[in-house]
């Protein structure tokens, strides 16, 4: 296979589960760290960490020579936004809030070349095209790139099979924390009442023939979602390892609080 074949979406069509990470801190330094420590997919996160289109293009240029693939995703469901980061080189982008049919066929016409989409020509100035050196590459590109659309609001929960219904949505990914806030269970991402609703999600989300996503960092519940059929699941986030990891670093020394006393605010 050559630099164009995207084998994230080709892993998630085989059905084979990919164990993911989301990566925040939004340094090519430190998502190189986590790049080689054997996750599928990581997650350069543009809607709540402080990213830019050139710390996310930082970011692509230096997980290319892993074994991982960058899964982006952008601050919103916006078509200018998503063709940038598409001719900084990503494949795959994970869109959030995503409540519709329409909301998801606009992303998925947003990375797609006309006369399917409506990204924008400009692969001679383009990382993703290598600057026209991969042979063919508008005519192939449509074909490579993966459409992952979030589901955070009970709107989206019951427009779900309208939204997976759309061609070139490859997944849908349930964003547990917005979720229970819709729910009006703000802070509260393993309320019973929600947890519920996840797991019929993911059930409906496989039963579609779609990849179903999730991210939860306790083992036991990412092993739980992998069991209902999910194939790509975050467990865990970097900047979140790094703070828990350094506070009982400290607490072993110190009289502060352990990364216990933080359990209850939430699953990552």
């Amino acid at each position: 296979m050559d630099i164009l074949t995207n084998t994230f979406k080709r892993a998630l069509l085989q059905g084979k589960p990919q164990i993911g990470l989301w990566a925040g801190l939004c340094s090519a330094y430190s998502i190189e760290i986590v790049a080689g420590a054997g996750f599928d997919w990581l997650v350069i996160d543009g809607e709540h960490a402080p990213n830019t289109l050139q710390s996310t293009l930082a970011q692509l240029q230096s997980v290319a020579a892993y074994p991982v693939a960058p899964v982006v995703r952008p601050a919103w469901n916006d078509a200018v936004q998503i063709k940038q980061i598409l001719d900084a080189g990503a494949q795959t982008i994970l869109v959030p809030m995503v409540q519709s049919a329409e909301e998801a066929a606009a992303a998925v016409a947003a990375v797609r070349y006309p006369p399917q989409g409506i990204r924008g020509v400009g692969s001679a100035l383009a990382r993703s095209s290598r600057w026209n050196r991969i042979p063919d590459y508008l005519r192939r590109a449509n074909d490579e790139m993966c459409v992952l659309v979030q589901i955070e609001t009970p709107r989206a929960v019951e427009a779900l099979e309208q939204i997976l219904a759309v061609d070139g949505v490859d997944g849908a990914f349930i964003g547990p924390a917005d979720l229970a806030a819709s729910m009006g269970y703000l802070s509260e991402p393993d309320h019973p009442a929600v947890a519920q609703v996840i797991e019929r999600t993911i059930e409906r989300i496989v039963a579609s023939g779609k990849a179903a996503g999730i991210l939860h960092g306790r083992v036991e519940q990412a092993r739980r979602y992998l069991s209902l059929g999910a194939s790509f699941v975050a467990v865990g986030v970097d900047a979140i390892l790094l703070a828990r990891a350094a506070e009982g670093l400290a607490a072993q020394f110190k009289d502060v609080a352990a990364p216990a006393a933080r359990a209850a605010q939430g699953p990552y």
